[in-house]
């Protein structure tokens, strides 16, 4: 018996090429089968107009949950009975458990990348870089603000989407949020201690493209983060370790996602190295 559902806009948007397994799936379903759940994990295309209907379908067949991705993850909420934390916070939903009878909605995009931050470094009192104002941006700056983080500095091109995210950080956590727009080549920041790629810059197939900075003022002190799955090696990757940086890469922020939606759904700590080992397959 089926027991999630994961809407899905297109492979090739979310992953930048045609995979004909999806990545998540294959992360998910690893996982369950490690752990002898008899559960699946099904991606289904689901359009703008039949949201609603598709909605009360999954809670009418007995799913558990499901993922969401654009263009669905505002949207959704209108069909939804509440809304965790951070998912309130950003206003924007990824993951949807079932509690109680009731279809709560969160945000696992945040919470996945904060898992991988605190296996190197406590976000407490630090002082942060994050690069792009989009989704994952949001998701990224909020759940770091809400961990502790001192200072959040907003690196975008364009200014309303970088003014916008630093407003909502500035007036509704704990943190002080600065934009800076990025139009030439971007000096970090002394005592930064943590730096975020959260935009799509190196993201197959355009793997030559490095964000536009100065690697000369990189620390070696400095947690280097780059949220892009495909490929995990990106040059931000490799350049931050040349500098002898610690590196998170877009792996570690996709199986965290995906092992904090199967303890919401199941109850079960998913092994994240299972899960870990099946996406390296997939991407190579």
């Amino acid at each position: 018996m089926s027991k999630e559902l994961n809407f899905k806009q297109e492979l090739t948007a979310a992953f930048g090429q045609p995979i004909s397994e999806n990545p998540t799936q294959v992360m998910v379903e690893a996982a369950y089968r490690h752990h002898g759940l008899d559960w699946r994990y099904l991606t289904i295309e689901v359009g703008p107009d039949d949201l609603e209907t598709a909605v009360s379908g999954a809670k009418a067949m007995g799913f558990q949950g499901f993922n969401c991705t654009i263009p669905h993850k505002v949207k959704v909420i209108e069909y939804l009975d509440g809304l965790g934390e951070s998912a309130s916070l950003m206003g924007a939903v990824n993951c949807v458990v079932r509690k109680d009878g009731k279809w709560i909605g969160e945000n696992t995009d945040g919470k996945g990348f904060l898992a991988s931050l605190r296996e190197l470094t406590d976000p407490q009192g630090k002082k942060v870089v994050i690069f792009g104002a989009g989704g994952a941006a949001r998701a990224i700056g909020v759940e770091v603000a809400l961990a502790g983080a001192t200072e959040i500095m907003i690196v975008n091109r364009s200014a309303g989407r970088g003014e916008e995210l630093t407003t909502l950080l500035d007036d509704k956590l704990p943190v002080s949020a600065s934009f800076i727009p990025w139009e030439k080549t971007f000096t970090i920041p002394s005592g930064t201690d943590v730096l975020i790629n959260a935009t799509s810059i190196g993201l197959f197939p355009d793997l030559e493209a490095r964000l536009d900075l100065d690697l000369d003022s990189l620390s070696p002190d400095t947690v280097v983060a780059d949220v892009i799955p495909n490929p995990p090696d990106t040059n931000l990757v490799r350049d931050a370790r040349a500098k002898g940086c610690q590196v998170i890469d877009g792996l570690g922020m996709l199986v965290n996602q995906g092992v904090i939606g199967i303890k919401h759904w199941t109850g079960v700590d998913p092994d994240p190295k299972v899960m870990r080992a099946a996406l390296e397959e997939v991407f190579g």
